[in-house]
């Protein structure tokens, strides 16, 4: 099921009518803490919740669903700031629609968020990788740093996933983005700094000054020893 919350009467009803057309089961909310109620109620596949939202913001349910689940989170918001929308990536939403957007856009979205939901690009193996204090298990779907056993979301799994796979070696900006978000990805570049950002704060000891996943300015990331 596919959750999605929007207040606007108009525009939830032309999401629902176009996702369910596409053979898509959708449950509606009109604010945030019907979303969250609802959320917690039923299974759900992937969440579509607008940012800005009576009750509870869209960014304050995207920070409660994230801290229990790591379902697919698409954020639709009226805002054309870069503050906005990485603001939504911080708090663990997957993309993000900036309105107004075309009904087959957003399905697009949808079904590359659903096809990538818990699974690693197909370039990559099933074997399990090592780099640094990391131990990644494909298999398993976990990740191992120090020792801990750390919760990544998707598309930071597929991304270090990618970066294990290849280390020290250059992998494009370009390649990451084909290889995990999809040739059909409509969004800019800053999703990936961001996400690249959530995963070295999770394995570098001093993420602003990373040691094990690098910048190759002007190309893009690499792992190295």
């Amino acid at each position: 099921m596919i959750l999605l919350v929007e207040d606007e009467a108009s525009l939830a009803e032309s999401v629902r009518y176009n996702l369910e057309r596409e053979g898509f089961r959708v449950a509606v909310a009109p604010d945030g803490r019907g979303g969250l109620e609802r959320f917690r109620s039923e299974p759900t596949s992937l969440v579509i919740l607008d940012l800005m939202l009576p009750e509870m913001s869209g960014l304050d349910l995207c920070k409660l669903i994230r801290e229990e689940s790591q379902v697919p989170i698409i954020m639709l918001t009226a805002k054309d700031s870069e503050a906005d929308k990485v603001a939504g990536l911080e708090l663990g939403a997957d993309d993000y629609v900036t309105k107004p957007f075309s009904m087959r856009e957003l399905v697009s979205r949808v079904r590359a968020q659903l096809r990538r939901a818990g699974m690693v690009g197909a370039t990559t193996s099933n074997e399990v990788l090592t780099g640094g204090p990391v131990v990644l298990d494909p298999e398993r779907h976990e990740v191992r740093v120090r020792g801990d056993l750390v919760s990544l979301p998707p598309k930071e799994f597929s991304l270090l996933h990618l970066l294990l796979a290849r280390k020290g070696r250059l992998v494009t900006r370009h390649f990451m983005l084909e290889e995990i978000w999809g040739p059909d990805y409509f969004g800019d570049t800053k999703t990936l700094d961001v996400h690249v950002k959530r995963v070295r704060e999770k394995v570098e000891d001093d993420p602003r000054r990373p040691h094990f996943i690098v910048t190759v300015r002007g190309l893009g990331y690499k792992f190295i020893e």
